[in-house]
């Protein structure tokens, strides 16, 4: 008998290593620049939000094109700072929107956003972060090839993402 794979209705899916997983941060071209070279955030207040999924983070930042969204920060978080999030509603708003393929258009499972705020935002800045690299050039290449009609090109870029196993 023919059993269909489904997708589950809610996926957390990220890059990741055996020892980090990379979620993605839209910010301002100013923070960018100051993340980059230091390879963490100062300054941090209200609410920072993270995508674990690229595709997310390339629609919620129009591409790289909104205003104070402007640069798409690719970071490298430590596993057990990843996990504590998800134990620590409260700190961390867990956000659950549509996924989106290249072009932006729902598709019909979810993928989390981490809200950070207070402790959260301190334990992110002050020791989870591994690594910092901007992703907007790959943003915008993929935006440009699809302007193109060069799916087969633009799929090419995309990180791959497989589940992540939460406990």
């Amino acid at each position: 008998m023919f059993e269909e794979k489904r997708v589950p209705d809610r996926q957390v899916r990220a890059a990741q290593t055996e020892t980090t997983v990379r979620v993605y941060q839209a910010c301002s071209p100013a923070v960018a620049d100051a993340a980059l070279d230091k390879q963490t955030f100062a300054d941090l207040d209200g609410t920072v939000w993270l995508d674990p999924s690229f595709r997310l983070a390339a629609y919620h930042s129009g591409n790289g094109s909104k205003p104070g969204h402007e640069r798409v920060l690719a970071v490298d978080l430590t596993r057990d700072g990843f996990e504590w999030a998800f134990s620590h509603e409260g700190p961390v708003l867990i956000q659950w929107d549509a996924e989106r393929d290249l072009d932006h258009t729902a598709l019909n499972f979810q993928a989390v956003r981490l809200g950070l705020t207070g402790e959260a935002l301190d334990r992110y800045a002050g020791g989870w972060i591994t690594a910092i690299t901007d992703v907007t050039p790959v943003i915008r290449d993929i935006a440009g090839l699809l302007a193109t009609d060069q799916l087969h090109k633009a799929v090419k870029l995309v990180p791959h993402e497989p589940p992540y196993p939460l406990g």
